[in-house]
């Protein structure tokens, strides 16, 4: 794969430097209580400057799967909770990106897409990604969870033109997926969000090395707002929402608690870093 070259930021009509914020919050089946936090803290972020406000996985609701059902909207149809996020985007005039989005399944309705949902400063969609890789796992005395009984994948890559430049779409578990990051920065991606509902079994032994992998391996920006606390007796998430540059430094980070952090993207710094390492550029095909 060869590096994909970006033209310059401001030929493109974007900022070099976007005030990025990753919104931590801990979400339970109350879907009013959920909205009311993120929209309190995302207008406190917006006064601060974010440009680009960023929401954790599942942060309508984190329970199970029956109250989801109930909940399930199409994005051709907008629900109650999409004209919500829509109206906030408008009145912050920052661009919005909904880290998971609990979208209807068309001639399915026992099963939703886990869908990242990327929205403008005027409330439009710009782009949607479907969560690919699902968490189906069984840790000893930990986690204990099928996704993919409940959700269908997705099958592509997503990138969206945003303030920075480029940024590509993944959510949660799809950090252990390299391939995908290797697949968005050859699309030209400057940075990556991973909104993330991340266990706090899994997170405390890989989020950190995983997020600031796929930073280095890619030498972009990674963004991750995070769910954190528990939010049932069987179930709790790590929090740590963090954005990561790309020479792999933890340049802003939110241990615990409901709240957000923010950070400058600098696409300029992506494009030096790539200059003077060009790992991207150096990569050969392997028989």
């Amino acid at each position: 794969m060869t590096e994909k070259k970006s033209d310059d930021a401001a030929t493109q009509g974007l900022a070099a430097v976007t005030q990025v914020a990753v919104v931590q919050h801990n979400a339970g089946v109350d879907v009013e209580a959920n909205l009311c936090k993120l929209e309190l803290l995302s207008s406190q972020a917006a006064s601060e400057g974010a440009q680009l406000i960023t929401w954790p996985e599942a942060f309508a609701y984190l329970g199970r799967h029956d109250g989801k059902k109930e909940i399930l909207e199409s994005l051709s149809e907008a629900g109650p909770i999409l004209k919500r996020c829509r109206t906030l985007a408008r009145s912050l005039n920052s661009h919005l990106l909904l880290g998971g989005f609990h979208e209807s399944v068309d001639g399915d309705p026992d099963r939703c897409y886990n869908t990242s949902v990327y929205l403008d400063e005027t409330g439009s969609i710009r782009a949607t990604y479907r969560k690919i890789h699902l968490f189906d796992v069984s840790i000893p005395n930990g986690p204990q969870l099928m996704e993919s009984k409940r959700t269908a994948p997705g099958k592509k890559a997503v990138c969206v033109d945003a303030p920075m430049g480029s940024l590509g779409l993944t959510i949660c578990y799809d950090v252990r997926f390299p391939l995908l990051y290797q697949r968005l920065a050859s699309m030209g991606a400057v940075a990556i969000t991973v909104p993330s509902a991340f266990t706090a079994t899994t997170g405390a032994a890989h989020w950190h090395t995983l997020l600031r992998a796929r930073a280095i391996e890619t030498q972009s920006y990674v963004i991750a707002p995070a769910q954190h606390g528990a939010h049932s007796a069987n179930r709790a998430s790590y929090g740590h929402s963090l954005i990561v540059d790309p020479w792999g430094e933890v340049i802003a980070e939110l241990p615990e608690g409901d709240g957000y952090v923010i950070a400058a993207v600098d696409s300029e710094e992506v494009n030096r870093i790539r200059r003077e390492v060009p790992s991207l550029a150096n990569q050969r095909p392997i028989d």
